[in-house]
């Protein structure tokens, strides 16, 4: 019998990416809710408990609603929301972290698919300081640049409307306050003793980002070169499908990192440039793929035990 999966959700771009990622697949049967019913609560609550998998791609408050809409103890939650990354019991959807955080996964009724930025930020942090190789009091400081899909609908009617205001014709830097709500995930998961000083940018492309952290490497406790980080990066993700740490920076085009190079791709590439005093470690990817959909899909796969790739680009 083929295993039931319900999006709640499915009409916001991280729905739309998983339904087009299901396309293909005929190993799972999807189940699917009215236009007109999508927010009736009893209809959602009848195929949350109907199924085996049930994706939240919802607003924070609203997939809170969803889990206490749980009666069925058998049905799995795959939540792409900020509200449960680092609540106890939650799986935190990252298994290239650790053979830990992979049988989480596994076994897990509830798993939390990281943010975004908070994917890129990991992707590169964690491993440095699980590796014992930056303290867990540095004082990090991280900048993002990503396509405006990560804003969701309102933004990309935003930018994609005509007559639209001249500020959105440059990248923009947001999040001024320092209160990003992917900041407590980056801490927690990582390690660090305080949250990073970070620095998001929206810019005028759909899709794709760059997460980059700069490191004086006088207070790294080794691999202090880029060629040293490169093969450290290596050597973490060795036999990782969705990981590429990219050894040779010298080929970039114009010598620059876009932003969009990876926008309908589900995997993420880690750059590691700069010189013996000061380094830049960098995730490229999509904000819709491994920032989003594509690690939920991950995720569900890892639960059904088949192959993590399945129906994902790569």
């Amino acid at each position: 019998m083929k295993p039931k999966i319900f999006i709640d959700g499915s009409e916001g771009t991280t729905g739309l990416r998983i339904h087009e990622r299901f396309a293909e697949r005929d190993d799972i049967e999807l189940l699917t809710i009215s236009a007109e019913l999508r927010k009736d609560t009893a209809e959602r609550k009848r195929l949350i408990n109907e199924s085996d998998i049930t994706f939240l791609c919802l607003p924070d408050a609203a997939a809170r609603e969803a889990v206490s809409l749980v009666e069925n103890e058998n049905v799995r939650i795959i939540d792409t929301s900020t509200a449960h990354r680092t609540e106890a019991g939650w799986a935190y959807g990252f298994p290239e972290l650790s053979e830990k955080h992979r049988t989480a996964i596994k076994n897990g009724k509830r798993i939390a698919v990281p943010g975004c930025h908070a994917t890129g930020f990991i992707s590169t942090v964690y491993p440095l300081v699980a590796g014992g190789i930056l303290p867990a009091d540095y004082p990090i400081s991280a900048f993002s640049l990503t396509g405006y899909s990560g804003g969701g609908k309102k933004m990309i009617a935003e930018y994609e409307g005509e007559g639209r205001n001249k500020d959105l014709d440059a990248p923009r830097e947001y999040a001024l306050t320092q209160q990003h709500k992917h900041l407590k995930e980056m801490k927690a998961i990582t390690g660090l003793s305080r949250a990073p000083l970070f620095s998001p940018i929206v810019a005028d492309y759909y899709s794709g980002m760059v997460v980059s952290v700069p490191i004086h490497t006088e207070f790294l406790k080794k691999c202090k070169t880029p060629a040293e980080l490169t093969a450290f990066f290596s050597d973490f993700y060795k036999g990782e499908k969705f990981v590429d740490v990219v050894q040779n920076t010298e080929n970039l085009y114009g010598g620059m990192l876009a932003g969009n190079t990876l926008s309908g791709w589900d995997g993420l590439k880690i750059y590691v440039t700069g010189n013996e005093e000061r380094v830049i470690v960098s995730a490229q990817f999509d904000n819709l793929g491994k920032g989003a959909s594509g690690a939920a899909v991950q995720c569900m796969n890892i639960v059904l035990g088949c192959d993590e790739a399945t129906g994902l680009v790569l």
